[in-house]
């Protein structure tokens, strides 16, 4: 089985029963498969298995942290795949909640991937509304703020938000330059 239908078949296991949420992680997966078109052929599995694994954590019988980039960059350690659980710990720079609740000691034993991958995770993340629309990165990050009010979330987010807009930009003008139809502005 190839990389991305074993992350996808993974991700519809523990995150179907969870309805919008896995509605987001199965958008963000096709968004990937879209964009990976722009990067080189051999990191292209690793971004299409990284957006269907990206949101796992959320599963109820992963939860461990109450961090679902840690908790399923933990389950997908223990599966072997490591390059995909240092991209799900670090994936649309949950640094900044990690470090204001508390774990960053848990975080620092996953490496933080800074290459084109985790800048196309971040786009397909945050290009994907919360029931798998498509949305500008500014909507998202404002249907964040509004869902979650105010509390580390939010200021977490309010602090990474220069450097996920960054990566949206990025990917933005890496399918501008490869001429590739952008699927989302």
């Amino acid at each position: 089985m190839m990389l991305e239908e074993w992350a996808a078949a993974v991700a519809e296991r523990l995150l179907s029963p969870l309805g919008d949420r896995w509605k987001h992680v199965r958008a963000v997966g096709e968004c990937a498969r879209e964009v990976s078109a722009v990067l080189d052929e051999e990191d292209r599995p690793y971004l299409v298995a990284a957006a269907y694994l990206h949101d796992i954590g959320y599963a109820p019988k992963l939860q461990r942290t109450g961090l679902h980039q840690l908790d399923g960059a933990r389950y997908i350690r223990s599966l072997g795949a490591e390059r995909l659980a240092r991209l799900v710990a670090h994936h649309s720079e949950a640094r900044f909640e990690i470090r204001l609740r508390g774990f960053a000691a848990e975080l620092a034993a996953y490496e933080r991937e800074q290459s084109w991958v985790s800048d196309a995770l971040t786009y397909c993340d945050l290009t994907t509304g919360p029931t798998g629309l498509p949305m500008t990165v500014e909507d998202r990050v404002a249907e964040v703020e509004q869902r979650y009010r105010e509390g580390e979330i939010v200021d977490a987010l309010r602090q990474a938000t220069p450097y996920l807009v960054g990566a949206v930009e990025r990917i933005k003008e890496r399918l501008r330059q490869r001429r590739w139809p952008s699927i989302r502005q």
